[in-house]
């Protein structure tokens, strides 16, 4: 019994001494901070996914080309039944006595010469173009709750910032087929087709996109030390972020660049393939819209405070968090609602995030 006493008496001893401890008012239960925080996103550009309208197979008329449109489309190192390529025999052939029945008064071949081509290579492919974020600075806010002196739960926000997204690489359709002209363009015989048509130069534009941020986060956050003891406490922490893009913006060459390419999707389908190739507007009123997927990604801090009095404090930190998100594009016709293009991306923004900030406990 006595050996049980000398056990339980300090074991309640000390447990009481702890609760009057953590009611006595020693520590603060909450606290608040406001400052300067930078954002500076470690990812790199990943593929671009795409695909469009114009199905694997697609016949379509060719309709009236230019003449350069027309020889840029043949695939350059495609042999000639007749000895050369195929290319070479096609210029002959317009450049030559035929050419002043073939062509037009503005040099374009004329409809009924240019047959039918079957089209490969746009229904779906994947680029190594992507995009980045850029650094950001805004206005950093904390609040916490303290468990006990050491414990603590913290809401981590700020004002959104506005990021820029960079473009990365080039959008090129590879596109590819077999045409086969007719009436008296039918000497010049099958031509394969092959021709990488440039849908838009990411990297040409500056910032090819901004969207608005929003990313709180809710740490769990260990603290060294002992109030009213330590000055300086180090803490570590760990949680979750929740990441929330909106007013997402294309730039205005960007942006142009997707509607030209609606226009030569919708040129396939309408049996134009010859003004597709000639970069014409067609019957469609492409509509570009943007899409970023929210996310939920792990977050870790390492940051400490130093106490100017027991309720104002200085707090630095830097975090980091394993976010990333998808950015999807839509070009659709606004006259049909139909849906020309979609391109999808993953975006690795993986931030470190640095803080600095004057607090106040309560």
């Amino acid at each position: 019994m006595k050996k049980l006493l000398k056990t339980v008496v300090p074991t309640v001893f000390l447990l009481s001494t702890h609760l009057a401890y953590a009611d006595s008012g020693e520590f603060k239960r909450w606290s608040v901070s406001a400052g300067w925080l930078h954002v500076m996103p470690q990812g790199k550009a990943n593929t671009f996914n795409i695909n469009t309208a114009a199905k694997e197979g697609t016949v379509s008329s060719v309709g009236s080309i230019s003449k350069d449109g027309f020889l840029d489309s043949i695939d350059p190192d495609a042999p000639h039944r007749l000895g050369g390529t195929q290319k070479d025999k096609a210029s002959t052939i317009l450049n030559g006595a035929l050419g002043s029945v073939l062509l037009d008064a503005n040099g374009n071949v004329k409809s009924n010469y240019t047959g039918k081509a079957t089209i490969n290579g746009l229904e779906q492919w994947n680029d190594n173009a992507g995009l980045e974020a850029d650094d950001v600075d805004t206005l950093g806010l904390t609040l916490n709750y303290y468990v006990n002196d050491n414990v603590s739960l913290q809401l981590i926000g700020g004002i959104p910032p506005k990021v820029d997204i960079n473009g990365k690489g080039k959008v090129v359709a590879p596109f590819s087929g077999t045409a086969t002209p007719s009436g008296l363009a039918s000497a010049i015989g099958q031509l394969d087709l092959l021709k990488d048509i440039p849908i838009t130069d990411l990297g040409a534009h500056g910032k090819a996109a901004s969207a608005r941020a929003w990313t709180p986060a809710l740490e769990a956050q260990y603290q060294f030390g002992k109030s009213g003891v330590n000055k300086f406490r180090p803490y570590i922490g760990a949680g979750l972020m929740y990441a929330y893009f909106n007013d997402i913006k294309l730039s205005s060459g960007v942006e142009s660049d997707l509607i030209a390419a609606g226009h030569m999707v919708q040129n396939i389908l309408d049996n134009k393939a010859g003004a597709a190739i000639d970069r014409k507007e067609s019957s469609a009123n492409p509509h570009v819209k943007v899409k970023a997927t929210s996310t939920i990604a792990p977050i870790v801090s390492l940051g400490f405070t130093y106490d100017i009095t027991p309720s104002i404090y200085t707090v630095a930190s830097v975090s980091y968090a394993k976010l990333n998100n998808k950015a999807k594009i839509y070009v659709n016709d606004a006259n049909t609602g139909a849906q020309l293009i979609s391109a999808s991306t993953k975006i690795d923004i993986d931030p470190i995030m640095t803080y600095v900030g004057v607090g106040y406990r309560f």
